[in-house]
C-alpha cells in the first residue's frame, strides 16, 4: 500500500471527531502521531510537569484548558509553543477547601501569554488567587480581540484592573464574582470607558463593597443584557434598583439576597425592562406578592420568578 502523505492524513483526520479514535490514529506510527498533533485544536492538561515533553507536538492549538496549579514557567512554555490559542481556560478547580498553590501563575505569567498569544478571545482565570492588577492590565492591553474575561474568585483584583478593563473595546462578558476589593470607583471606571458600549454580561455577585452609588454607574452600560448583583450586601437598595431598571436592554437579572430591594424596584423593572426574561429574587425579604404580581402581564418574562 502506498504511504499516505501528511496532507492526505490531515484530510482523513477532519472526519475523526471521537477523542479515542484520534488517540488510536496517533498510535499507528510516528508520522500519524506527528500529523495528529499538528491537527489538534484543543487540549486539556492533566500533568503540567510534563508540559515540555508533550506540548511541542501540538503547535496549532486554538483551545487550551487546565484546572491544575501552573507556574509562570509553564505559562511561558505555552505562550512560546502555542501562539494561536484563542480560548484559554485556566479556571482552578477548588477541592475540599484547598486553595491554589503559592507558586501558581501570577501577573508575570499572564503578561507572557498575553504577548505570546495575540489571538486570545476568551480567558478564564477563576480562583487563580495570585493573579493581580498588573497581569489583568497587561492581558487587556495586549489581547485586542478579547470577548470574555472570567476573574471570579481572583481575590486580589481591585479597581486598578477595572481601569484597564473599562477601556477594552471588544469585551462582551466580564465575571468579577467574589472580587471583594472592587468598590464603587471601580464600577465608575467600567462605565466611562468603551466597555460600556460593548458589554453584554456582567457578574459582580459577592462584591460587598458596592453600594447604590456604584450601581448608579451601571446605567451607562447601553448594551447590558445580563447582570448579577447577588449577595452584594445591604448597601444596595431601591436607589440602585431604580437605576438598574433604567437599563432597558436587560434580559436576565440576579438580585438574590439583596435584603433592601423592595417592591419599588419591581414596579420599575416591570414597567421599563420589557426584554426581561428571567429574574432571581431569592432572599429578597423586603419584596411582597404585590411587587411580584406586577410582572403578571409582562410581555417577555419566560421563566418563573425565583423568590
Amino acid at each position: 500500500m502506498e504511504r499516505f502523505g501528511d496532507d492526505v492524513l490531515g484530510l482523513i483526520l477532519k472526519w475523526v471527531d471521537n477523542p479515542d479514535d484520534r488517540r488510536t490514529f496517533s498510535e499507528v506510527c510516528k508520522q500519524w502521531c506527528r500529523v495528529e498533533g499538528l491537527h489538534r485544536s484543543s487540549l486539556r492538561i492533566f500533568e503540567p510537569i510534563l508540559l515540555p515533553s508533550f506540548l511541542p507536538r501540538f503547535p496549532n492549538l486554538v483551545s487550551l484548558e487546565s484546572s491544575k496549579g501552573l507556574t509562570n514557567n509553564h505559562i511561558k512554555i505555552i505562550a512560546k509553543t502555542c501562539p494561536n490559542i484563542e480560548v484559554l481556560n485556566l479556571n482552578y478547580k477548588k477541592t475540599l477547601g484547598i486553595i491554589p498553590i503559592l507558586e501558581d501563575l501570577d501577573g508575570s505569567g499572564i503578561s507572557e501569554i498575553a504577548i505570546g498569544c495575540p489571538n486570545l478571545a476568551e480567558v478564564y482565570l477563576r480562583r487563580r488567587c495570585q493573579v493581580r492588577n498588573f497581569g489583568v492590565t497587561s492581558l487587556v492591553n495586549s489581547a485586542q480581540n478579547l470577548t470574555t474575561l472570567d476573574l471570579a474568585g481572583c481575590s486580589r483584583i481591585a479597581d486598578e484592573a477595572l481601569k484597564a478593563i473599562g477601556n477594552a473595546n471588544s469585551l462582551l462578558v466580564l465575571n468579577l464574582r467574589g472580587c471583594w476589593l472592587i468598590t464603587n470607583g471601580g464600577l465608575a471606571l467600567l462605565a466611562i470607558g468603551s466597555l460600556s458600549r460593548t458589554l453584554r454580561k456582567l457578574d459582580i455577585a459577592e462584591c460587598n463593597r458596592i453600594t447604590d452609588d456604584g450601581v448608579l454607574h451601571l446605567r451607562e452600560m447601553c448594551c447590558l443584557e445580563e447582570l448579577n448583583l447577588a449577595n452584594c450586601g445591604g448597601n444596595v437598595t431601591d436607589i440602585g434598583g431604580l437605576a438598574i431598571a433604567a437599563i432597558r436592554t436587560l434580559k436576565r437579572l440576579h438580585l438574590s439576597w439583596l435584603i433592601n430591594i423592595s417592591d419599588a424596584t419591581l414596579f420599575a423593572l416591570a414597567q421599563n425592562c420589557l426584554n426581561l426574561v428571567a429574574i432571581d429574587l431569592r432572599g429578597c425579604i423586603s419584596i411582597t406578592f404585590e411587587g411580584i404580581h406586577e410582572f403578571a402581564k409582562h410581555v417577555s418574562l419566560e421563566f418563573r420568578i425565583e423568590h
